[in-house]
């Protein structure tokens, strides 16, 4: 059986915009510029705007719901250890962020923060690092002990004799730069601590919150 071919009512004529309905009174009309959506009628631009908006709020809500409920899942799934290493990101990000705002130069080292930067500047994550005294694998107990934790170059903090203190190893150059800093009884303190500290979940993430406060305030009051 040969079928009809369709065929337009109103065909249209060659090199003739093509009309479109209006989304919002339905009414057909032809397009006086390529972004144009709506006919005139002012009414129809209002309404269309605000429904344009209304989508777009809506989708945003939907995503941050969406962002909140992964976050949530996420935190759920958590062990002990991770809650550790943030409570240890969080200790370190605020004495690498306090160093800084005090001028502080590197603690093993010595150079100042201006030497470093013009020398290691280009580093990814920065010139700059938070490094622990007493190791956190030899001395667990002072992982989260801020007066253990201090502002090191890169280079320093990776072990490199780079910049390393004349005569001095990089923890030799740590020691003697926190003596001047806190003085030889205050470190030898530090040194002779050896108190148990376990901390429960709960005490890791109310450690975490607080030390991103406190890095979130320092930053506030620099900029």
């Amino acid at each position: 059986m040969k079928r009809t071919p369709l065929q337009r009512k109103t065909p249209l004529k060659s090199g003739e915009p093509r009309r479109k309905r209006c989304p919002e009174c339905r009414v057909m009309f032809t397009k006086t510029r390529e972004s144009q959506a709506v006919c005139g009628e002012i009414e129809c631009a209002i309404a269309h705007g605000k429904s344009e908006r209304g989508r777009a709020i809506a989708g945003k809500a939907l995503a941050e719901v969406g962002r909140r409920e992964i976050k949530v899942r996420k935190e759920a799934l958590k062990s002990r250890a991770d809650h550790l290493k943030d409570a240890e990101k969080a200790v370190r990000d605020y004495r690498r962020t306090y160093e800084l705002s005090i001028g502080s130069g590197c603690i093993s080292c010595g150079e100042s923060q201006e030497l470093i930067l013009a020398a290691q500047g280009w580093k990814t994550g920065g010139a700059f690092d938070a490094g622990h005294f007493l190791g956190k694998g030899a001395r667990p107990e002072l992982r989260l002990v801020p007066a253990n934790i201090w502002l090191q170059c890169k280079a320093c903090n990776s072990g490199s004799y780079m910049h390393a203190r004349k005569g001095y190893t990089v923890s030799q150059g740590f020691r003697a730069g926190l003596i001047a800093r806190i003085g030889l009884e205050a470190v030898e303190a530090l040194e002779a601590d050896h108190e148990p500290r376990k901390y429960t979940v709960e005490e890791l993430k109310a450690i975490t919150a607080e030390y991103r406060a406190k890095t979130r305030e320092l930053k506030r009051a620099a900029a």
